[in-house]
């Protein structure tokens, strides 16, 4: 899950020097490269679990019904931040001292693959959004089970939208900065849109830009890096000319919130985020301020469609799990349609399984219909194991484009060559 998370190059690089190491595996558990064979038995035992944020906090009481159903097992969660996620992962695999199950973001998925087991046949993710299985997916062998998905649009403020003239949100780049023009010279913003400026993650904030220019990072067979391209040069030249002309701020706060609290004030009425700033934003803005904002999917240039980042969190079981058999069982019963709206109502995770989209917990809620719509248009980080470190490289040269002034094309060629020279790790 990319919302949260934090990657560094030097985290990355303890990830590659720790997963060589490898890491046992119980007598029980299935060979390298074996995916197990489910019994036919209730599950029992202890399975231990690892989940980060808000996720690893509602977990334990929310597998009450399935320890019910199971009066042989228990199921121990341990709640981890996420910030120091991926090392505390990386420090348990090269110590033989895994959970059973870790709740893996879907980009992390990769950086660990030599650590996991394959999902055994039993459990079924025909149902499951192909991104989301494609993101599990290494090398023809699928790693982990998507838990949830969660995808990128557009938060604005629509009472001020109003008030800068604009009876619809626009669904192109042109009036997207028209839109952001408004805001700031009719509607009193400070600026008209929140862009990420570079830093932690600077990098995928532009890919639903980039996507919805026809732009790709890696090309179909994930052989090469693609970043050095025109269309890649169109979509961060668009973004670069809204730190120029003054519509979005170059060094906005970093904290957490500050997007959610702008666009309530109104100094930023528009910004980039996931399903789960919408609660947030409610509570923020107080009662009635439901009414003064919406989401959008992300405009598109001239002759491309809408296209937006997607990831989320997958569940996968390690190799050194002392109860394989009863961790997918539990990974197999959360993987149920009717459990994940459940978790939807508990948490506000988007449902990975499609058909849970057709309950009415998702249908009636009309913010929640348009991620659903932009879910059917989204492009994955790449599933190489090498996407960490190029994506860290791009946070820093973001960062030079956006702040600093770099020429877009220039320093696209310099990301191209760094991006070549780490490869794919295949």
């Amino acid at each position: 899950m990319i919302r949260t998370k934090l990657t560094t190059t030097a985290a990355v690089t303890a990830a590659a020097a720790l997963l060589l190491t490898g890491c046992g595996r119980s007598a029980d558990g299935p060979a390298a490269g074996e995916a197990l064979e489910l019994s036919d038995d209730a599950a029992a035992g202890t399975v231990t679990v690892w989940a980060q944020g808000t996720e690893g906090e509602a977990l334990k009481e929310f597998v009450a019904p399935f320890e019910e159903a199971n009066p042989d097992v228990e199921v121990e969660v341990t709640s981890i931040p996420w910030d120091s996620a991926q090392n505390k992962y990386q420090t348990a695999i090269a110590g033989g001292s895994t959970p059973d199950i870790g709740m893996l973001g879907s980009d992390w998925l990769p950086g660990f693959a030599t650590a996991l087991t394959p999902v055994p046949s039993e459990i079924d993710t025909s149902g499951i959004f192909p991104f989301a299985v494609e993101s599990a997916n290494i090398d023809g062998t699928l790693l982990g089970v998507p838990w949830y998905v969660e995808t990128r649009v557009i938060f604005h403020r629509t009472d001020l939208m109003k008030e800068a003239g604009f009876e619809e949100f626009p669904t192109d780049w042109d009036g997207l900065k028209e839109l952001a023009r408004a805001y700031k010279e009719k509607a009193g913003a400070d600026f008209g849109i929140a862009i990420p400026a570079g830093g932690w993650n600077g990098f995928i904030g532009t890919l639903p830009f980039d996507y919805s220019g026809g732009a790709e990072v890696m090309d179909a067979d994930q052989q090469e890096w693609t970043i050095d391209t025109p269309e890649m040069v169109q979509s961060l030249e668009y973004l670069k000319s809204y730190f120029d002309e003054g519509l979005a701020d170059n060094r906005p706060s970093t904290e957490t919130g500050s997007a959610s609290a702008n666009l309530v004030s109104g100094s930023v009425p528009m910004f980039l985020s996931g399903p789960w700033d919408i609660g947030g934003l409610e509570t923020a803005g107080g009662p009635g301020f439901e009414d003064k904002f919406d989401v959008a999917m992300i405009p598109a240039a001239p002759g491309a469609t809408s296209k937006s980042f997607a990831a989320g969190a997958n569940l996968a079981v390690f190799k050194g799990a002392e109860n394989p058999d009863a961790a997918w069982k539990l990974i197999e019963w959360l993987n149920q349609p009717e459990v994940q709206v459940d978790w939807f109502e508990t948490v506000r995770d988007l449902p990975a399984q499609q058909s849970s989209w057709e309950d009415d917990a998702l249908t009636s809620d009309p913010m929640i219909a348009v991620f659903g719509e932009q879910l059917e248009s989204v492009g994955i980080a790449p599933t190489v194991s090498t996407w960490s470190e190029v994506s860290a490289a791009a946070d820093t040269q973001m960062e030079r484009i956006f702040r600093g002034g770099a020429d877009v094309q220039e320093t696209l060629t310099e990301l191209q060559a760094t991006a070549d020279g780490l490869g794919t790790s295949r």
